[in-house]
């Protein structure tokens, strides 16, 4: 009898909640004899019409439903990429417009519940890893692996950088410099010359006047806007010992809280560049930092699986979520105490479901009624959050 591999699988399965299996073999005869010892057990023998039903059962011999969806939590999903995604940016002043890239080489911009319209922006030649919009919405740069950063008229349709105040465009490399571009004349006044290692992370302060910037070499530079002079550089003892991973500026200019592959977390003064603090509770690599606009918290994200809320006023952990994979991306929501994190499971809140594999960035939309999320499934998702952020 020839059965395909779910029916044997399903037959077999039947057969020991029901009976115990023997071992047989045959004669020479062809009569099969049981082993000795096996006297007392009973064999199921089954043709293919009497299979009245096929049974699923996973590796512990619980019964599934194949045919039954993972459950998927989001209102729309797009689908333009043919790759899996890297980065995502919402609109800072038009609620339901979205910007994502990705492995394809391609950037697209794309409108939450309008399934029929989106702008494909072509010209990449390698991934597009980076996207930011300006302040006024009007403009968006993608930072491709390709080396080249390029900016777009939005109404028209690890580089890591961000934008200026005033309108300036930042970008680190992997041959250790920072460049400064104006966008309105892209001509780059600065090159800001220093780090021994690539340039990993980056920022502007937000009163414009500094600038930070995290590299492999396992340092932090603070560097003046004007003069492309290094103010401070922040490393060695009690400073990270491997390269930064990621940063984050606190609202005031005054501080800088920078992660690192060695599971450390620092805070700065950038005044003094002194290290006025450390968070020490991760085991691995730290890969994401947020600050709470409203409360005085700071949340971790790092590969030792963990999300990390920091009481910052008193430099202790706040609480710990557990996550089944390292937490790679996060944001708070607005100025609620709500954060979200790519996966994010254990004592949370609410878990988001529908993708089927790694969350690689996420964005909140301006109004904060929907958080975007892409993944290595090549789907962007967006999920409805406005019960959290009321």
């Amino acid at each position: 009898m020839r059965q395909d591999s779910k029916t044997l699988q399903t037959i077999s399965s039947f057969s020991r909640l029901h009976y115990q299996k023997t071992e047989k073999r045959e004669t020479t005869h062809g009569n099969e004899e049981q082993e000795d010892g096996d006297e007392n057990r009973e064999v199921l023998f089954l043709r293919e019409e009497d299979v009245l039903e096929e049974i699923n059962v996973d590796e512990e011999g619980e019964i599934f439903d194949a045919d039954e969806d993972e459950p998927d939590d989001s209102m729309h999903i797009f689908t333009g990429h043919t790759g899996e995604l890297y980065t995502v940016a919402c609109s800072p002043t038009d609620a339901t417009l979205v910007a994502t890239g990705g492995r394809d080489d391609k950037g697209f911009l794309w409108k939450m519940g309008v399934g029929d319209w989106a702008q494909e922006l072509q010209g990449h030649k390698d991934s597009v890893s980076s996207l930011a919009f300006s302040k006024d919405g009007q403009l968006l740069a993608t930072g491709s692996l390709d080396g080249t950063i390029k900016v777009w008229d939005v109404p028209s349709g690890s580089l890591k950088f961000r934008w200026h105040p005033r309108g300036h465009v930042l970008a680190g490399s992997e041959d250790g410099n920072v460049w400064l571009w104006n966008a309105d004349t892209i001509a780059y006044p600065n090159v800001f010359s220093g780090h021994a290692g690539s340039v990993t992370c980056g920022d502007f302060t937000p009163d414009g006047k500094i600038i930070c910037t995290g590299s492999d070499d396992a340092s932090l530079r603070v560097w003046n806007l004007e003069t492309g002079e290094s103010v401070h550089v922040i490393r060695g003892h009690p400073y990270q010992t491997e390269g930064l991973t990621c940063l984050v500026i606190s609202s005031d200019s005054s501080l800088a809280i920078t992660g690192s592959k060695d599971s450390s977390v620092h805070i700065v003064n950038l005044i003094t560049g002194m290290v006025i603090n450390s968070l020490l509770s991760h085991s691995d690599s730290v890969e994401c930092i947020g600050l709470s606009p409203s409360h005085p918290f700071a949340a971790t994200g790092g590969l030792d699986q963990k999300l990390i809320i920091w009481d910052l006023q008193q430099s202790i952990v706040r609480c710990t979520c557990d996550h089944e994979d390292g937490v790679t991306c996060m944001a708070w929501l607005g100025s609620s105490r709500y954060v979200v994190a790519g996966g994010l499971d254990g004592e949370c809140k609410k878990i988001f479901n529908g993708h089927s594999d790694a969350i690689q960035s996420l964005s909140p939309s301006r109004n904060l009624d929907f958080l975007v999320s892409v993944s290595s499934d090549k789907t962007a998702r967006v999920f409805e959050i406005a019960e959290f952020t009321q």
